[in-house]
């Protein structure tokens, strides 16, 4: 048996899950869900920076644009960790596209006028 806390909403269920990927202890479905893909396939949005070319900015925040395989997190920051961008920036531009070939973007989360 595996127990997990229900990180979906703010009530944080305590789960269990048994070896059959049945779950308890959920207040709604959406709990299940997570548990069930927590243990076959964890997934998790990876926010970073990048480096910017800039007058007022040094470095860009930037996200993924759906969660990534949580196994391709040190990969995908290995590559973030070496690009170097110039302004302008617009929230949503993608920054690194397909990254990985898991069909997820980085993209900028802040607009960078200069």
């Amino acid at each position: 048996m595996k127990e997990l806390i229900c990180i979906v909403c703010p009530r944080g269920c305590h789960l269990t899950v048994d070896d059959n990927l049945n779950v308890s202890g959920n207040n709604c479905p959406r709990g299940e869900a997570y548990a069930k893909a927590e243990l076959t396939h964890p997934t998790r949005t990876l926010t970073s920076t990048v480096k910017i070319t800039s007058k007022l900015e040094v470095r860009c925040p930037v996200k993924t644009d759906k969660p990534l395989p949580k196994e391709k997190i040190y990969e995908a920051m290995d590559l973030i960790n070496h690009v170097k961008i110039s302004a302008p920036v617009k929230i949503g531009d993608i920054i690194l596209e397909n990254i990985l070939g898991t069909d997820v973007n980085i993209v900028a989360t802040k607009n960078i006028n200069e």
